[in-house]
Parts: C-alpha cells; structure tokens; sequence
C-alpha cells in the first residue's frame, strides 16, 4: 500500500513541490519538477534529500 505525506513547499518556488512516498518498506522523496530523491528505510532520511533538493 503506497502511503504520502502532503505537498510541502518551500520558499517562494511554486516548482518544488516535494512529497514523501512510500513503496513497500521504503520511503522516497519526490518533487513536482521531476526530480526523484533515493529510496530509503528511514523517512527522516527521504525528508532530508528533499530538503537539500529545494532551492533556498
């Protein structure tokens, strides 16, 4: 069952839009530009790759 949690934006862009999905035992970071973080265990660790994906 594939879980997420809300769009979450940061700063003023409107083009990153990031959610955490999760697949299975794994959480990853997605982005509405596109952008795809790495699939992790740990859903703090796919919260920090879309941090450090966001401009600002």
């Amino acid at each position: 069952m594939t879980q997420q949690d809300g769009p979450e934006p940061f700063g003023d862009s409107a083009q990153h839009r990031t959610t955490t999905v999760e697949q299975g035992p794994f959480c990853m970071a997605r982005c509405s530009c596109g952008w795809r973080g790495p699939a992790r265990r740990a859903r703090s660790l796919a919260r920090a790759d879309a941090e450090e994906h966001t401009p600002g």
